[in-house]
């Protein structure tokens, strides 16, 4: 090694450690909002997990209790969240706080490392890469279903960055497909990657994900018998563990569906149909773009599918919105792609749903109530017109560059 390529290695690592502090001054204040909230407001689905841990522990029913008030939140994730949660009910709650909101970040810093790979490694902004991926790990932050990670204390993006590494690292350590099986034994939704897997006919990785989710998915009935079959056979099928399926903050097929308030059975016929539609659709298209040699994109789809077709998806599942832009941006070089994503990046910042309730409870006459419920479904909406973007509009971006 040359003393010029010395110096060039020096002055990168010097730039990425300031690129670091300048990450962690910017999101220094939403860190800093939530972690100083009111006890029982902080990080409370953090709380869910460590007290799932805590149950383990005490010997004592894990799906039968729920935190304190005036959060009273059930343990909805399967056996193998609550033995891996042990680890975080060893730690005072103000340790795994300050943990959990930094492996937070970690997680957010890998998936926008492998999903911006294009831009991080083109010959144009190379040199500048710590100061882009500075740039984008704040931009992202800043996404509502990513300041939802920090206010509820989430796992989402770890799940995300899990299945984006396990699909584009180029060169794996671990066996492909562990992650998403790992992932899909914490917390079932990232199991549409193993129907990814099937119709991509990558037939290896779906092997390896499908042996590691059903080993830890019956590692528990070795292990604490009695929570794994209460999960399994009783918590699983209530779906109002997971809250109110009509508040705004559902955001999936059904959660839009089912606050239009027709009958259950109706309800439930339209959303077999829409879901069967959209899912074919969807998965249609990840398969194209998997084969154009765009797993990015392919990426993408699947996480909205795992957000739309779920029956409860909240607004920090949306943490897939990351990717998608990733997606939409490519290599960086298309100024029309860069606008389309600053939009969408821009539309996912603001609380779009939000701004429905709050119009509903205007009463305007012939508008509050049908307008306000179309932006009350807004992410919703949004993650529907991305699947079309990602199906039907960036191929014909894709074919000039």
């Amino acid at each position: 090694m040359t003393s010029g390529e010395v110096r060039v290695m020096r002055r990168q690592w010097w730039a990425w450690g300031l690129a670091a502090l300048v990450v962690v001054a910017a999101v220094a204040p939403l860190v800093y909002g939530w972690l100083t909230n009111p006890d029982d407001q902080r990080l409370v689905d953090l709380d869910v997990y460590r007290t799932g841990g805590q149950m383990l522990l005490e010997g004592r029913p894990v799906y039968d209790y729920v935190t304190p008030a005036p959060q009273l939140l059930p343990f909805t994730y399967p056996p193998i969240a609550a033995m891996l949660a042990v680890v975080l009910a060893k730690m005072s709650w103000v340790t795994a706080q300050w943990v959990w909101t930094a492996g937070i970040f970690v997680a957010l810093a890998v998936t926008v490392g492998f999903s911006f790979r294009q831009v991080l490694e083109g010959e144009t902004l190379r040199k500048y890469a710590p100061w882009v991926f500075a740039l984008l790990m704040v931009l992202c932050t800043y996404l509502m279903p990513i300041r939802d990670q920090v206010r509820f204390g989430q796992v989402d993006i770890l799940l995300v960055a899990l299945c984006v590494a396990d699909c584009v690292a180029r060169r794996p350590w671990w066996p492909r497909g562990f992650l998403i099986g790992l992932a899909t034994a914490v917390k079932l939704t990232p199991g549409v990657f193993l129907i990814y897997l099937l119709v991509t006919r990558q037939w290896r990785t779906f092997f390896m994900a499908a042996f590691a989710a059903a080993v830890l998915t019956l590692l528990p009935f070795g292990v604490i018998p009695q929570d794994a079959s209460d999960f399994w056979f009783s918590a699983l099928l209530d779906p109002e563990r997971l809250g109110a399926n009509a508040a705004t903050t559902n955001q999936s097929i059904r959660g839009m569906l089912i606050r239009l308030y027709m009958p259950d059975l109706l309800t439930s016929a339209i959303w077999v149909v829409i879901v069967a539609v959209v899912g074919w659709y969807g998965f249609r298209g990840a398969r194209d773009a998997y084969k154009a040699n765009d797993p990015l994109t392919a990426v993408a789809l699947v996480g909205l599918m795992a957000v739309l077709l779920s029956p409860v998806a909240w607004i920090h599942h949306l943490a897939w919105v990351v990717v998608v832009l990733a997606a939409i941006v490519g290599d960086g070089r298309d100024t029309v792609r860069l606008r389309v994503a600053a939009v969408v990046w821009l539309y996912y910042v603001m609380t779009v749903p939000w701004w429905g309730v709050s119009l509903k409870q205007a009463d305007i006459p012939g508008v509050s109530l049908v307008l306000g419920k179309i932006v009350q479904n807004g992410f919703g909406l949004g993650a529907l017109a991305l699947v079309w973007m990602l199906v039907s509009w960036l191929p014909k971006r894709r074919e000039p560059a």
